[in-house]
């Protein structure tokens, strides 16, 4: 394992009835294969406290809680205060995911937009970085990113980036980070693929979204945060790098953004 290229699993959702009951074996396997951290991502705020015992049984993981977009018409909306007190556990280290959706649930858009706002204000008052999920709301997207950057300067990742060039520029125009998901492995995703080569390598980071979005050759099976290492092989090929190198990219780029997962130390 020592001479494997340590990588981090930077969005994934180990609370998810797909890892019941196997969760030291999965933490394991990732780090088997060189994924040493694993950010799992609480959906809905309700959830937090199980996402949070997570997190703190198992060394190698870290978290982050908001309401996802297509729950947001669903779930009681966010406060900026509920999700600062939540922000001060040691193993929470993001403000998310939470954005804009209107593939599925555009009747709900202005509820996204307002539980949207206020996950930015927690990002800017906590300093930790917002966890983005965008879905055919490109125009809408860039627009409240830009707007609420204006009013107080915050970092964040578009995770599982797949939408526009133009939402790319936008996003990496502010100073933000693209994440890499198995979709940027599928044989059919070129487009997605040269738009990340326009971006700066300092700017990607890798992740699963399991149990969702398997890369080949484990597409269309349960995701784990294992197979973070095919992604990232592939994301090698896009920047034309040693894997060994763009592994080692990808952790600066995860430790810049997420410093507080970069700093974590466990209490003696």
């Amino acid at each position: 394992m020592s001479d494997t290229p340590q990588i981090t699993d930077s969005h994934c959702h180990l609370d998810f009835p797909d890892f019941e009951g196997q969760l030291d074996q999965i933490v394991a396997n990732a780090i088997d294969a060189g994924v040493t951290r694993m950010v799992t991502i609480c959906t809905k705020l309700r959830n937090e406290p199980s996402v949070r015992a997570i997190a703190d049984a198992h060394a190698s993981v870290f978290y982050a809680a908001g309401t996802h977009p297509m729950s947001a018409a669903d779930e009681p909306m966010a406060t900026v205060d509920e999700l600062v007190a939540l922000s001060r556990h040691p193993k929470f280290v993001g403000i998310g995911e939470t954005g804009l959706d209107y593939h599925y649930t555009a009747d709900s858009a202005e509820v996204q937009k307002q539980s949207l706002r206020v996950h930015i204000e927690a990002a800017q008052r906590t300093g930790l970085p917002l966890i983005i999920h965008a879905r055919a709301a490109d125009e809408d997207m860039a627009r409240i990113l830009a707007e609420e950057h204006q009013n107080a300067p915050y970092s964040c990742v578009m995770h599982c980036f797949s939408s526009s060039a133009e939402l790319a520029k936008a996003a990496l125009d502010l100073g933000f980070y693209l994440s890499m998901s198995g979709i940027a492995a599928f044989p059919k995703s070129q487009e997605l693929r040269d738009i990340f080569a326009t971006a700066p390598v300092d700017r990607i980071l890798v992740e699963t979204d399991a149990p969702y979005l398997a890369p080949p050759p484990f597409r269309g099976k349960r995701n784990e945060p294992a197979y973070t290492a095919h992604t990232a092989r592939k994301g090698a090929e896009v920047f034309g790098m040693d894997y060994a190198d763009f592994a080692v990219q990808t952790q600066l780029n995860f430790e810049r953004l997420f410093t507080k997962a970069a700093t974590y130390k466990a209490a003696a």
